[in-house]
């Protein structure tokens, strides 16, 4: 989304789209309505983790909150009741660190002006809590959007920093759509 938006909107480019070549495959940049960014990404839906499987180090990561339902795809998912519940959530770093995924998403319905909260925890990798992460978007939006009974959802993280993405599912596809912000211009100069 940075990287887009620097392209689309500090230089200017005049294209339809921005393309990357990632590990996950090409990932496509387009405007969107609002000013907003849209990313396409594959869906990675979770599937259910038994009762039994569940691993210690998630209850000790978090306190034994009560959840809903636990998922897996690329990062396990963890639902909760409330959003309320979500946001007071405080990790157990050295535990979560014990689990083996790229990261532990939390989420709950939303409350307010949102269709579903969450937040995205990945200490193994290095990454305490990530303020917003689309990745984790490619595993909450089929599981809502199957949940809500609609394609076209509105999610809010909240992480400290927290921000809005603005979803829809399009079979084994996600779209992304979001808000970014220069924060920082520079002039790089080479030294002969």
């Amino acid at each position: 989304l940075a990287a887009a938006h620097c392209l689309l909107n500090e230089l200017r480019l005049a294209v339809p789209a921005v393309h990357f070549d990632t590990r996950s495959g090409r990932l496509t940049v387009t405007r969107a309505p609002g000013n907003r960014l849209a990313l396409d990404f594959p869906s990675w839906p979770a599937k259910p983790v038994p009762p039994a499987a569940i691993p210690p180090a998630l209850n000790t990561g978090f306190g034994a909150i009560p959840f809903t339902w636990v998922g897996r795809s690329r990062d396990l998912m963890v639902v909760l009741d409330t959003a309320d519940a979500v946001r007071a959530v405080t990790p157990d770093f050295t535990a979560l660190r014990r689990l083996d995924v790229t990261g532990i998403i939390l989420t709950a319905p939303g409350d307010k002006d949102c269709d579903f909260v969450s937040r995205f925890f990945a200490p193994g990798a290095g990454v305490p809590e990530d303020p917003v992460t689309g990745s984790a978007h490619c595993t909450l939006v089929p599981y809502w959007a199957e949940r809500l009974g609609k394609t076209s959802l509105h999610a809010r993280q909240v992480s400290t920093r927290g921000g809005d993405l603005w979803c829809e599912l399009h079979g084994d596809r996600v779209t992304l759509a979001g808000h970014a912000a220069t924060y920082l211009r520079g002039t790089i100069e080479t030294i002969n």
